[in-house]
């Protein structure tokens, strides 16, 4: 899936590939001093400064001559992290549903969905014959 960044809108990756290139070469030709070129070949092809200069700086990480994140490693970890938090929703999903489903079989009532509110229950309630205790717990009332 390609990424939605404002300069993969406005630069197609012909003209970045393009650009490094030319200033690469450039580089070469002057024994490695970069004072000027990265200027003057954005200058050249319209294109802005920092964003020719971020694009050498990633293209020499790429290719093994600077220490960081390379490109493809960098896709990876945003899939899996992806994947990581697709992952924990389920997890979280899941949690809730053996819960619920935990509580529905037990036989005893739901604490969510007690019909009692907090406010007007008295610590002991008579209806008909038997007795209601009512218990406070530290997710809530459990009647």
């Amino acid at each position: 899936m390609a990424s939605k960044h404002s300069s993969q809108k406005r630069y197609p990756p012909e003209l970045k590939e393009r650009a490094v290139r030319m200033a690469q070469d450039l580089i070469a030709e002057q024994n490695g001093q970069r004072f000027g070129v990265v200027t003057r070949v954005a200058r050249e092809l319209g294109i802005g400064t920092e964003s020719l200069r971020n694009w050498l700086r990633q293209a020499e990480i790429d290719a093994g001559r600077r220490p960081g994140t390379s490109t493809a490693d960098a896709a990876r970890i945003a899939q899996l992290e992806r994947e990581n938090r697709e992952l924990r929703r389920a997890n979280d999903i899941l949690k809730a549903a053996s819960v619920f489903f935990a509580t529905e079989l037990d036989g005893r009532p739901n604490p969510t969905r007690c019909r009692h509110r907090r406010r007007d229950l008295p610590q002991r309630r008579r209806q008909s014959r038997r007795i209601q205790v009512v218990v406070a717990t530290p997710r809530g009332w459990r009647c």
